[in-house]
């Protein structure tokens, strides 16, 4: 299900999404920031001994931003070579 107001617009060229386009994407990527680094500075010192754990601290953020700005986009992710114009939804 699509959003009716957009948080990211899908690239022109290439996969998936680009900068927001609302205020709300900007939040989520700002909450992004917030979070990854707090999980980075947490992390770091256990690196060495657990990197799976120092990895987790990366991708569970990553992970979960790509899901939101996925959800919240104007159109499917697909691979694009410029065709694309607001309001295509093929």
């Amino acid at each position: 299900m699509r959003t009716k107001i957009p948080w990211f617009r899908v690239k022109a060229y290439g996969y998936g999404a680009g900068l927001p386009c609302r205020w709300q994407g900007w939040v989520a990527i700002a909450i992004y920031a917030l979070v990854l680094a707090a999980a980075i500075s947490v992390a770091t010192p256990y690196a060495r001994s657990y990197p799976a754990a120092y990895v987790a601290a990366i991708a569970v953020p990553t992970a979960v931003l790509i899901f939101v700005a996925r959800w919240k986009s104007n159109a499917p992710w697909r691979w694009r070579w410029g065709e694309f114009k607001d309001g295509d939804e093929d």
